[in-house]
């Protein structure tokens, strides 16, 4: 067979397996607006954790609908009044966990890392790996504490995506790890539950 005619077919293979779609990517309908919306939804991601690392609570319940829900380890709380009184009881509680060399509380700062969102007009779900650093280490350093996974669920309000409904999962609870399935197909059934409803 020609040098040609080989690379040709090659090409040809390549670009039928391409056009097979994998079963996590299926679903997924990337319209023009995707990519406005994943933006501001990895901005809102992004302002829940920078308000929760620097205690400003009003900013980090204004990331929630007014009637949205976070589950922790702790519990489930809903409404913007029961999240902050959740969140402030957390954040006060951080220097019996984190403590630097003199004792005093440290700095708790939470890392988000790969992130897979799926947008069908107004609502949104996700998921997403996020992992919390202390400076608890030896002579104050920063070490990794926990890890886990963000499963979200937003809604679109005026104009705004937020959470409408947050479930933290840390891998090192008993109970609370993810898994074992791969949690990007929870949020592919969810957004198709919901399109079976339209």
């Amino acid at each position: 067979m020609p040098v040609r005619l080989a690379c040709k077919s090659a090409l040809a293979a390549m670009l039928m397996l391409a056009a097979v779609p994998s079963p996590v990517l299926a679903e997924q309908a990337n319209g023009a607006g995707y990519a406005a919306d994943r933006a501001e939804i990895e901005d809102l991601m992004s302002r829940y954790l920078f308000a929760m690392d620097y205690g400003d609570l009003e900013s980090y319940v204004a990331t929630f609908t007014e009637d949205g829900e976070i589950e922790f380890a702790s519990g489930t709380y809903k409404g913007r009044e029961n999240i902050y009184t959740a969140v402030k009881r957390f954040k006060d509680g951080i220097g019996q966990f984190y403590t630097t060399e003199d004792g005093n509380p440290a700095a708790l700062r939470h890392v988000l890392l790969q992130m897979v969102v799926r947008v069908e007009g107004d609502r949104a779900w996700t998921t997403s790996l996020w992992m919390e650093m202390a400076n608890d280490g030896p002579g104050d350093s920063f070490k990794m504490g926990t890890f886990g996974i963000y499963k979200d669920e937003l809604e679109r309000v005026d104009g705004r995506w937020l959470f409408a409904k947050r479930v933290v999962l840390n891998e090192f609870i008993d109970g609370r790890e993810s898994g074992p399935g791969n949690p990007v197909r929870e949020i592919d059934a969810a957004a198709a539950a919901f399109l079976g409803t339209q």
